[in-house]
């Protein structure tokens, strides 16, 4: 159970809610966590079964198959955090989940329709996670075959008429066909984790087969092109959907235990891959067929125009109809004379991975770690001519990488047509032209470099627009997680109700967890929180995604699940290097030294009067306190946030670090609500880690979901070394223990620096 790339601060903030909350009503409380490290604390069989009823907030498909015949109910990850209550009291009136076997598991379509109700917040649809389901699991494919195709052609590749060849019975033959597996199962695997995030695993073996067949024309009419990567989403689609209807036929009690397993793979696989053969495959095979007819009869027309329309249709689907038939159009014309045309073809191939993967070096913060990885394997590919290298990214986000890849195509096109470019060979990319088989290298390189920068720059635009939508939309419904990627909905919270009074309260995180300067952040390695909460006899519980599904019912038991940080955190009380932090502060906590400061009492707003406390290992001290801003805009407040952090020596350049967070803020508001907001950086602006924290009396407007005004504002700005552990596991501390009522009163009415790190130093 793993989550969708979101913010881990409403993770842990939703967790403390609902266990505070459970506990106040009287219920036992368990939380599970879940993220990239796997499931802590998980409920055992004897939690469900004792339990009354189950919340899930789940950015992503979360196995729900334990749960069947308990209460569900279904909620975004800010309605635990603003109405834990009420989820509470509503779930013990949840429908209950998954009532026929084989319904349950996976999470996909038929979990989100067949059991659980649906709360007031937001929850990723069901489409969108599928999507991103199986672009996950298709990346490893892509990277590992186009970087084994890209080596081999590197080393062993010459080129001839019929492109680049590898000699026969040559050791990087061999390379090149273990790399050219990994492509053939790149779309199968796209459609089948598509469909499995829809329908469960019976859509699994349907979703793949399907894949296949989209990629292999020959099956319906097509010698030389396929559907493609296009093709494969659609496959992917109609299979996950396919075996939810054939889910909902009633069949006899005896047949049930074969469905699944037998009658439902076969079913759906055999109707979907007749459908795609005789139904969907004639209207393919008669583009493809006509399209090289227009192309043919545009030879004599302008040579800008007609490289601006290859180029469109090389960068539209990478190897699907339309690519095809651009590519073969041009490549066929070599044998007459006409190379030209095969230059313009030439140009705009390598376009896509390129402009892709320039794109995650431009504006790394709107990708995951994930994409940024799968950008540098994009450059790489797209030096040899591999297109396919961008297929993930337009899978992800076809409505912004689309138009953008066909935009940087048209343009690179268009240029090596009028600069009468030439190639030899069925093949495009720089590696075409080192070979030497490119006639007018230098406006080659010009035209594929232009092409690549239209493409990152319209890529990056089009995102940015994208993600300042959503993060308009979410806080403007208010039942959302939130905007940005900080802020952004990623837990799910199960809440399993049950025995005298039992609730299991389930909330997730992602595998990209917290966006640092609008990014976000994958993978951390240890839980932050990992305990059980307890209050009496409280169990603590599991957690998953945005989104929430909760049953209660019974008298006083509670679950709670709460999502890990997927990052390289450390356990509570622990730097990321596994040494204690300087937590011990509260009643008299220690310096850096290790002496103590209690008897301290003069206001520390003079370094030389307060104590030399550190909090948070050290990163936040009392030179980076500041009892009240002097800003009342939230512009200002980061500037004089920054130049607070300054004083220690830790920031190279005040305003690159203003700029990055503020970068960060349009991504998405880091107003947490309840009167805090976190605004955070990740930049080489700074040479260490380093945390302030100032209060505001008379509130700031942060865009906060709930309306408060910031009047606890912490600015955590991490360089770009440290960002992988260090952040993600100060906002995971942070966001806990600012969730504490009594904390926040306290730090509010602290006197002066030493009261107010003394407070701090409770933060665990």
């Amino acid at each position: 159970m793993t989550a969708c790339p979101t913010g881990i601060a409403h993770t842990y903030m939703a967790a403390e809610k609902l266990a505070q909350t459970a506990r106040s009503l009287g219920h036992e409380i368990k939380v599970e966590t879940q993220g990239s490290i796997g499931a802590e604390n998980v409920l055992s069989d004897n939690d469900v079964r004792d339990a009354d009823g189950v919340i899930i907030a789940a950015d992503k498909d979360v196995d729900r198959s334990r749960f069947v015949g308990k209460k569900v109910l279904a909620v975004g990850v800010a309605e635990g955090i603003r109405h834990p209550e009420q989820l509470i009291e509503r779930v013990q009136s949840a429908p209950l989940y998954g009532g026929e076997p084989g319904d349950g598991a996976g999470g996909g379509a038929a979990a989100a329709s067949g059991g659980g109700g649906t709360g007031g917040g937001k929850e990723r649809s069901v489409a969108y996670k599928a999507l991103m389901n199986g672009v996950s699991y298709m990346i490893p494919f892509v990277v590992v075959g186009g970087l084994l195709i890209a080596i081999s052609l590197a080393v062993g590749g010459h080129p001839t008429p019929e492109g680049l060849k590898i000699a026969p019975g040559s050791f990087w033959e061999d390379v090149n066909n273990i790399g050219t597996i990994g492509f053939q199962l790149m779309v199968p695997i796209l459609s089948g984790y598509i469909a499995y995030a829809i329908g469960d695993r019976p859509a699994l073996v349907p979703g793949m087969i399907g894949g296949w067949i989209a990629t292999h024309g020959e099956l319906y009419g097509m010698k030389d092109a396929s559907a493609g990567f296009i093709g494969g989403i659609v496959t992917g689609f109609l299979a996950g959907y396919l075996v939810v209807w054939i889910k909902k036929v009633k069949v006899p009690r005896f047949a049930q235990p074969i469905m699944p397993i037998i009658v439902i793979p076969i079913a759906a696989t055999t109707a979907l891959g007749l459908f795609f053969v005789y139904v969907l495959g004639k209207p393919i095979s008669w583009v493809f067929t006509h399209l090289t007819g227009w192309l043919s009869g545009m030879t004599g027309t302008s040579a800008i125009v007609l490289g601006a329309i290859l180029g469109l249709m090389i960068a539209f689907d990478m190897g699907g109809p339309v690519n095809k038939t651009a590519f073969l159009f041009g490549s066929g014309l070599i044998a007459s004379g006409n190379q030209t045309v095969m230059g313009m073809c030439a140009a705009a191939i390598p376009v896509m991975p390129l402009g892709q993967g320039l794109a995650t070096l431009i504006r790394r913060h709107l990708y995951s770690e994930q994409e940024r990885e799968t950008g540098m394997a994009a450059l790489f590919m797209g030096l040899f001519g591999i297109s396919e290298g961008a297929i993930p990214f337009a899978a992800a986000r076809p409505a912004q990488v689309i138009p953008a890849n066909m935009l940087g195509g048209a343009v690179a096109g268009a240029l090596a047509g009028m600069a009468g470019v030439a190639d030899a060979v069925p093949h495009g990319g720089p590696i075409v032209a080192v070979l030497g088989a490119v006639d007018g290298v230098p406006m080659f390189f010009v035209a594929v470099a232009i092409g690549a920068v239209v493409t990152a720059l319209a890529t990056v635009a089009l995102v940015d627009v994208a993600e300042r939508r959503k993060s308009g939309a979410r806080a403007g419904t208010g039942g959302g997680a939130g905007g940005g990627a900080e802020v952004m909905a990623g837990a799910d919270a199960v809440v399993t109700v049950g025995g005298a009074s039992s609730v299991v309260a389930e909330t997730g995180e992602a595998s990209s967890v917290v966006a640092e300067a609008g990014e976000a952040e994958p993978v951390v390695t240890e839980p932050v929180f990992a305990g059980p909460v307890v209050a009496e006899s409280v169990i603590a519980g599991v957690g998953a995604g945005a989104g929430a599904e909760a049953a209660v019912g019974g008298a006083s038991r509670t679950a709670v699940a709460v999502a890990p940080v997927t990052g390289a955190t450390a356990a509570p009380g622990q730097g990321s290097d596994g040494e204690a932090v300087d937590n011990d502060v509260s009643g008299g906590g220690q310096g850096a030294d290790g002496d103590s400061d209690s008897d301290s009492d003069s206001d520390s707003d003079s370094a030389d009067s307060a104590p030399s406390v550190e909090v948070l290992s050290g990163h936040l001290t009392e030179q980076t306190v500041k009892t009240q801003l002097d800003a009342d805009g939230k512009e200002a407040a980061i500037r004089e946030m920054a130049e607070l952090a300054a004083g220690t020596g830790k920031v190279a350049d005040v305003d690159e670090l203003v700029r990055v967070a503020l970068a960060r803020e349009a991504q998405g508001t880091t107003g947490l609500g309840e009167e805090i907001a976190i605004p955070h950086a990740k930049t080489d602006a700074v040479t260490a880690p380093v945390v302030g924290f100032a209060r505001s009396a008379d509130g700031i407007d942060w865009g906060s979901l709930d309306g408060t005004l910031a009047k606890l504002v912490f600015m955590i700005s991490v360089p770009e070394a440290a960002a992988g552990d260090e952040h993600l596991r100060i906002l995971a501390l942070l966001s806990r223990k600012l969730m504490d009522a009594d904390f926040r009163a306290r730090l509010q009415g602290a006197e002066d620096k030493a009261a107010i790190l003394r407070v701090l130093g409770e933060i665990r």
